[in-house]
């Protein structure tokens, strides 16, 4: 646990050699080694998110803003929403959710006492239930919400 793709190729890679010498030297040939190509790293956009680290942290639901339960409620009920965007499509552009398909994600407010505006703080849904991420930060950071605490 904890490895990731690249280095279980380049250590089976290394016990295969190794083998192969070790066969070669009991039965008494003769040796040379050659390096095995290099792994080329991953590009940006292209990592197997197979093995990515999450990007995104966790909250209970008895801990969230008294806000974020009225927002939850909102969701729930379908409307009315207090802001036209809330319910528009949330885009990932910052890339800290699971990758999904362009109108997956949906995002809504959660009202800020004192702001004049909408603030910061947002619950973005995924299509999956209870799939529920809470950022206080707009979009810096999220926590996916555990409704079981």
């Amino acid at each position: 646990m904890g490895m990731n793709r690249v280095s279980r190729t380049a250590r089976g890679a290394r016990a295969g050699a190794l083998g192969a010498l070790l066969a070669t030297l009991l039965v008494g040939g003769q040796a040379t080694a050659t390096a095995a190509p290099p792994t080329p790293a991953p590009t940006p956009g292209h990592a197997t998110t197979a093995f990515a680290p999450l990007a995104f942290g966790d909250i209970c639901y008895g801990a969230l803003p008294a806000q974020a339960y009225d927002t939850l409620d909102l969701i729930e009920r379908g409307g009315p929403f207090p802001y036209p965007q809330d319910g528009g499509t949330f885009y990932n552009r910052e890339g800290l959710l699971p990758g999904q398909p362009t109108g997956y994600y949906h995002e809504y407010t959660v009202e800020t006492p004192g702001s004049g505006d909408r603030g910061a703080r947002r619950i973005v849904t995924g299509d999956s239930p209870r799939e529920d991420y809470y950022t206080a930060d707009h979009y810096a950071s999220f926590d996916l919400i555990d409704y079981g605490c």
